[in-house]
């Protein structure tokens, strides 16, 4: 079975686009980057990053067209470019911007001791402990992270990797999926950094969500990656009843998840996404478009059957990254913490 052509992924009803609109061109580019090394893709990412609109803008859903387009492709791909966009987004929300030709991860997970924290020592500030999950470490140049300025407050600095007192860890990166996005730790003695807003301010701005929902549209596009495997997976024989239900399941989740993010960008641009709306929206975005790429991804196993799982490499990668990309989202737990934002606002919206 032939893979699917590189089509862009719309958050709109219709496409009227040629192969030679932008969004068509993005997508060519990303499947012929889906086996290229990591340095490549970065490469790319710089390319790409400054005619991808920045979210709040006007043109937040073009921003996660991109992204879904991306992740349709190839995730691994998709995983490296949308924190490289993200660390871009964020600079500029702080009045910032990257340096030219400099690549980017955003590191804000939290592990075991010692935490990263930091001081200030003559008017500079310098970080020391180790930052965990830290994708990429090996391959990017900079990165933005967040560090503990006090017992409970944190604050986001941006750090050069080739800095002294930084030393990326051996990896013990071994997944399934997503490969090639290594993922370490990195320990940090008394290396300069340079803060990025106010303490707190990267956990509270609402530009948080408004990326937090932009992995969700990659999320997105790995589903629709999936879904035109088993659309050319059933054209090639005469589908009987419950083939024809799960390609119908797979398209009503996918419509779903499509309409969400579209409604989030309409909010986003305007002005309606800010405040306890931005984390409101955020957490109910991300959690209806986790639960429709989960249900997609357990239709389309069980309407091809072992044949795509055991002979096509494309397949078995996608399958096996974005099982691993939406563990982003906490399934349960994050329904938790949204049906609790639900009983704060003092009721649902429906």
């Amino acid at each position: 079975m032939p893979p699917p052509a590189p089509l862009p992924v719309l958050l709109r009803p219709s496409y009227a686009g040629g192969p030679g609109t932008a969004l068509a061109v993005r997508a060519l580019e990303a499947a012929e980057l889906g086996d290229a090394a990591v340095e490549a893709v970065l490469r790319w990412a710089v390319e790409v990053g400054p005619t991808v609109p920045l979210p709040g803008e006007g043109r937040t859903l073009a921003r996660w067209e991109l992204l879904a387009t991306v992740g349709a492709q190839s995730l691994t791909v998709a995983r490296v470019l949308e924190p490289h966009l993200d660390a871009a987004a964020i600079l500029a929300e702080a009045g910032e911007h990257p340096q030219d030709g400099s690549t980017w991860g955003v590191w804000a997970a939290e592990g075991p001791p010692p935490r990263l924290e930091a001081r200030e020592v003559d008017g500079s500030w310098v970080l020391r402990g180790r930052k965990h999950w830290c994708s990429l470490a090996g391959e990017v140049s900079d990165a933005l992270v967040t560090a503990w300025v006090g017992q409970d407050e944190r604050r986001l600095f941006r750090v050069r990797l080739d800095a002294p007192g930084v030393t990326v860890e051996p990896s013990h990166w071994v997944p399934a999926g997503l490969r090639r996005v290594v993922t370490t730790s990195v320990l940090v003695e008394d290396a300069e950094a340079a803060p990025v807003g106010e303490a707190g301010w990267y956990l509270e701005r609402d530009g948080f969500w408004w990326g937090g929902i932009g992995v969700a549209a990659v999320w997105y596009g790995g589903a629709v990656g999936l879904a035109r495997t088993l659309l050319a997976h059933t054209r090639t024989r005469t589908p009987d009843q419950v083939a024809l239900v799960h390609l119908g399941e797979v398209d009503a989740d996918l419509t779903a998840a499509r309409a969400a993010l579209a409604l989030a960008a309409e909010a986003v641009d305007g002005d309606r996404c800010t405040g306890r709306d931005a984390l409101l929206l955020g957490a109910r975005t991300r959690h209806v478009v986790a639960s429709a790429v989960e249900r997609v991804a357990q239709r389309v196993a069980r309407a091809v059957g072992p044949g795509p799982l055991s002979s096509d490499p494309a397949h078995v990668a996608r399958v096996a990254d974005l099982g691993l990309y939406v563990r982003q989202h906490h399934a349960e737990r994050d329904a938790a913490g949204l049906g609790s934002l639900v009983l704060d606002e003092g009721g649902p919206s429906w």
